[in-house]
């Protein structure tokens, strides 16, 4: 978790928010430090989510106990009412999702959400089912074989086809560090076969939300196109934007900021 100064906003003495930032599986907070280094301006919290980082050995039982914690961990270290912009990749982003139509985040001051790549949810009951029972083939997989030989089959679905065999490789190698068992429970307890179609709920929210995504990510990019919410695909980008192009994920960042703070 890394923490900064809060500082004025830029010709304005309004207080400038501080980013919350929530990995996806098998990530940590060290996955947000490209976005991070071009966004100095911001105070910065990155949360290891439960199974991952320095929480591998912290479980929780379904994507709600994971926002629980998510909002314990913010307030442990900003002062009561600190103006917060969160952002949630992937995984992370389901999670906010879910806490937000829940309002686990209701004690939270926040300003705005960013989503990157995160599933509104699965439209029927057919469909969840089938994703519950690929994603317990795959945790069966972390469980109980070398996590190298599944990170290796992992990063071949769909989802990741804008990866060169070099990007695999650093993946692979990177992921390496997490404990299969820890993965496997956090894949089980927040899969997308659990989780309502929230698309309706996300679109009632008063509270501003932006949704990013790659442009060379057709499955999220057509999520994101069809949903309504405003949008920013970015080129060159696959489905992990902050990562691969974190200059022009920053300038959205701070784009989405002025548009709040002129509302």
């Amino acid at each position: 978790m890394l923490r900064l100064f809060a500082v004025p906003l830029p010709s304005s003495s309004v207080t400038a928010p501080t980013l919350v930032y929530l990995h996806g599986l098998l990530g940590s907070s060290a996955d947000w430090a490209a976005l991070q280094a071009c966004l100095t301006e911001f105070e910065h919290i990155a949360i290891d989510l439960p199974g991952h980082g320095v929480h591998q050995a912290v479980r929780c039982q379904d994507a709600l106990a994971c926002g629980e914690f998510v909002a314990q961990q913010v307030q442990s270290v900003i002062n009561p009412g600190t103006p917060l912009i969160l952002l949630g990749y992937s995984l992370g982003a389901r999670i906010v999702m879910q806490s937000l139509v829940s309002g686990l985040f209701a004690q939270l001051n926040l300003q705005g959400v960013i989503l990157e790549g995160g599933h509104f949810g699965l439209a029927c009951v057919s469909e969840r089912e089938e994703r519950l029972r690929a994603d317990t083939r795959w945790a069966n997989r972390f469980r109980h074989e070398p996590i190298e030989q599944v990170l290796s089959d992992w990063y071949q679905q769909p989802v990741f086809s804008s990866l060169n065999h070099e990007q695999r490789q650093t993946l692979i190698t990177k992921r390496s560090a997490n404990l299969g068992a820890a993965v496997a429970d956090m894949l089980l307890s927040t899969s997308l076969g659990k989780q309502a179609n929230l698309l309706a709920d996300i679109q009632a929210l008063s509270l501003p939300v932006h949704y990013v995504c790659g442009a060379k990510d057709t499955k999220f990019s057509t999520l994101a196109l069809q949903s309504g919410l405003p949008c920013t695909p970015i080129s060159q980008a696959g489905h992990n934007v902050h990562q691969e192009q974190p200059m022009a994920f920053a300038k959205t960042v701070r784009a989405f900021i002025q548009s709040v703070y002129q509302r």
